[in-house]
C-alpha cells in the first residue's frame, strides 16, 4: 500500500512516523483477527525466512510526534525558506506559539475526521492532518509574518487576567476556585495576571497554587500587590508562601509585590520566588514595611539584576543602613533607566551611598528621590552624579533639604547634561532668590521642559523674576509652572506674561503667596479668556510679611524700579537718560 497526501506543502507527512511508503506481504487466503481501527496489518520475513506478522498504528499519533511536527512547524515559520522570503518570518517565540496552536487545530480537524471513518485504518487522518497544518502556516505567514526587512521583532498581544476591579474583598477557597476558573482552561493565552486588592485566604492560596504553577512557564507579567491585606501575619506569610513555591522558576519580566507590609519576613517568604528570577525588568516594592533588614534580605535574594530597568521602593522605612544595602543592587544595575526611592527615610549617609552608586547607572531616564533628608552633602554627591546621566527626562528631587548650595550644584550639573529633560521638580528645599540665577540659567537650556515644579521655597520676587526672563522662546512644550507659596508679589504677574505666551502652555500654579487685590486683577487679567489655565489663588495673603530691615527694604526697592521697565509682553523698556 503507497500512501499519498495531497498539499503536503511542507512535507510534514514524510516526517510522521508509520506513514512511510509501505507494500504488505499479507499471506493469501490467510484468515485474521479483527484488527484495532487506525491500524493496519502485515507480515514481513525476519533473517531466518521466517514469516512475522505485524500491525502497524497510523492514528492517533504519538504525543512525541506531535510535539516534534510542532518544533518542525516553528523552524518552517521563523527560518528562512522560500515561502517566508515572500511573505515574512516570524521571531522564534512567536513562530513558537503559533506552531502549537496550529498544530491543536489540525489534530482536532483530523481526529473528528477519523472518528467518523466507519472503519478507516487513520491514512486519511494522517493526510487530513499534513495537509491542514501545511494550510494553516501559510495563512499565519500570509496574514501575521513579519518582513524581516522592515522589523526584527514582533510585539505579542498578552492576555490579561485581572480580578482587581472594583471593591477590596476577601476571597476563600470556594470564591477563588470560580474566580480563577479561566487559568485553568486548556490552551489558555494569558502572560499577565494582576491578582491586586483581592486579600487572599489560606484556602484561596491552595487553590491558587496549583493553578499558578500549571501555567508559570507563560508568565511574563505578575502583580500580587495588596493581596493579603487584612489577613492575621501567620497566615499571610503562609500565603506568600504557597505562591512564592508556585511561582518559583517563572521567567517574569515584572514582578510587582507592592502595599504587603512585608518586613523582612515577608520579603524571605518571596525568598524562592525572588531567588529563581533571572529575566526581571520592572521590580515594585512599595509600600511594604521595608526596613534596614528588610532591604537587606532584598539585596541578598534579588541577585539577577543585569536585565532590570524599573526598581521602586517608595514609600518605605529603609533608612540609612537599608539605603546603603539598595545602593549596593544599584551596583548590579547596568541597564536600570526608572529609579525611586521617595518617602524612604534616608539621611545624608544613605544619600550619598545612593548616590554614588546611582553614578553607574549611566542609562537613567527617570529619578525620584523625593521625601527624604538628604541634606546638602547629598545633594552635593547627586550633582556629581547627574554629570554621568545624558539621558534623563525626569528628575524629581522635592523636600531633600538641599538649601541653596545643593540646589545651585544640582542646577550647574544640569545645565551641562541632560539635553531632553521634561520634568524638574525641586520644591520645598529652602532655596532662595541666591540660587536663582544659576536655576534660571539651567532651565534656559531645557527647551523639551513640560513641568517645572519650584513650590514651597523662598525666591520671592527677585528670583521669581529671573526665572520669568528666561520662559522665552524654545519652550513651547512647557505645560505646567508651580510657583506657590514662595513670597512672590509683584513678579507673579511677569511670570504669568511670559508663560502665556508659549503656545502650549496649560497652568501655572502660585497660590499661597503675598500678591495684593490689584495684583490679583492684573493676574486675572493675563488670563482673559482663559482663567482654567490659572490655579486657584484661594490661600493667597494679602497683607503678606512685612519687609522688617533695610536691606530687605533695599532690594524690594530695586526689584520695584527693574519691573517697572517691563512692558506688558515681559520685555524690558529702554531706559531714559
Amino acid at each position: 500500500m503507497t500512501i499519498l497526501v495531497e498539499k503536503d506543502t511542507f512535507g510534514f507527512f514524510s516526517f510522521l512516523p508509520n506513514t512511510h511508503t509501505i507494500k504488505p506481504q499479507l499471506g493469501a487466503g490467510k484468515r485474521r483477527e479483527p484488527r484495532e481501527r487506525g491500524s493496519f496489518e502485515m507480515d514481513t520475513k525476519t533473517p531466518n525466512g521466517e514469516r512475522r506478522h505485524i500491525t502497524i498504528k497510523l492514528w492517533p499519533p504519538s504525543q512525541n510526534t506531535r510535539q516534534m511536527l510542532v518544533e518542525r512547524m516553528t523552524n518552517n515559520l521563523s527560518t528562512p525558506t522560500i515561502f517566508t522570503r515572500k511573505y515574512g518570518s516570524l521571531t522564534n517565540s512567536e513562530g513558537s506559539k503559533h506552531a502549537g496552536q496550529i498544530e491543536e487545530a489540525a489534530f482536532a480537524t483530523a481526529n473528528q475526521h477519523y472518528e467518523q471513518e466507519p472503519d478507516g485504518d487513520g491514512s486519511s487522518a494522517v493526510q487530513l492532518y499534513a495537509r491542514e497544518c501545511s494550510k494553516l502556516i501559510l495563512e499565519v505567514l500570509k496574514g501575521g509574518g513579519i518582513k524581516t526587512e522592515e522589523k526584527e521583532t514582533l510585539e505579542v498581544a498578552e492576555a490579561l487576567f485581572d480580578i482587581s476591579k472594583g471593591q477590596r474583598a476577601f476571597i476563600e477557597e470556594d470564591e477563588a476556585r470560580t474566580l480563577l476558573s479561566p487559568l485553568k482552561e486548556l490552551g489558555n493565552s494569558y502572560t499577565k495576571i494582576c491578582f491586586s486588592n483581592r486579600s487572599f485566604g489560606l484556602g484561596a492560596a491552595h487553590v491558587a497554587g496549583p493553578i499558578l504553577a500549571s501555567i508559570k512557564n507563560q508568565l511574563k507579567e505578575v502583580d500580587l500587590s495588596d493581596f493579603v491585606a487584612g489577613r492575621p501575619e501567620a497566615e499571610a506569610l503562609d500565603v506568600m508562601n504557597i505562591f512564592s513555591e508556585a511561582l518559583e522558576g517563572s521567567k517574569l519580566t515584572c514582578l510587582n509585590l507592592s502595599d504587603n507590609a512585608l518586613g523582612e519576613k515577608g520579603v524571605r517568604a518571596f525568598g524562592k520566588l525572588l531567588k529563581s528570577q533571572n529575566s526581571l525588568e520592572e521590580l515594585y516594592l512599595m509600600n511594604d514595611g521595608i526596613s534596614k533588614e528588610a532591604a537587606q534580605a532584598v539585596c541578598e535574594l534579588v541577585t539577577f539584576t543585569d536585565k532590570l530597568r524599573v526598581l521602586h521602593f517608595h514609600n518605605n522605612m529603609t533608612g540609612d543602613e537599608g539605603a546603603i544595602a539598595i545602593s549596593e543592587i544599584l551596583n548590579r544595575c547596568p541597564l536600570l533607566e526608572d529609579f525611586r526611592c521617595s518617602s524612604t527615610r534616608v539621611g545624608s549617609e544613605g544619600g550619598v551611598a545612593l548616590t554614588e552608586a546611582l553614578a553607574q547607572c549611566k542609562n537613567l531616564k527617570k529619578l525620584d528621590l523625593r521625601d527624604n533628608m538628604f541634606g546638602v552633602e547629598a545633594g552635593l554627591k547627586l550633582s556629581e552624579a547627574l554629570y554621568k546621566h545624558a539621558y534623563i527626562t525626569e528628575i524629581y528631587l522635592s523636600y531633600l533639604n538641599l538649601e541653596d548650595d545643593g540646589a545651585i550644584a544640582i542646577a550647574n550639573a544640569l545645565k551641562d547634561t541632560a539635553p531632553s529633560l521634561e520634568v524638574l521638580e525641586m520644591a520645598g528645599n529652602d532655596i532662595t532668590a541666591e540660587a536663582a540665577p544659576v536655576l534660571a540659567e539651567c532651565i534656559a537650556t531645557k527647551k523639551s521642559l513640560v513641568k517645572l515644579n519650584l513650590s514651597e521655597n523662598d525666591l520671592k520676587d527677585v528670583g521669581a523674576l529671573q526665572i520669568s526672563k528666561v520662559l522665552g522662546e524654545g519652550h513651547n512644550k512647557l505645560k505646567e509652572v508651580d510657583m506657590s507659596q514662595n513670597s512672590l508679589r509683584d513678579s507673579a504677574k511677569f511670570l504669568a506674561k511670559a508663560l502665556i505666551r508659549l503656545s502650549g502652555f496649560e497652568f501655572l500654579n502660585v497660590n499661597g503667596n503675598f500678591i495684593s487685590d490689584d495684583g490679583i486683577k492684573e493676574l486675572k487679567g493675563v488670563f482673559e479668556g482663559c482663567l482654567h489655565k490659572l490655579g486657584p489663588l484661594d490661600e493667597n495673603d494679602v497683607d503678606g510679611e512685612d519687609e522688617d530691615d533695610d536691606d530687605e527694604g533695599s532690594e524690594h526697592d530695586e526689584l520695584e524700579a527693574k519691573l517697572k521697565k517691563l512692558d506688558v509682553n515681559g520685555d524690558e523698556e529702554e531706559e531714559e537718560d
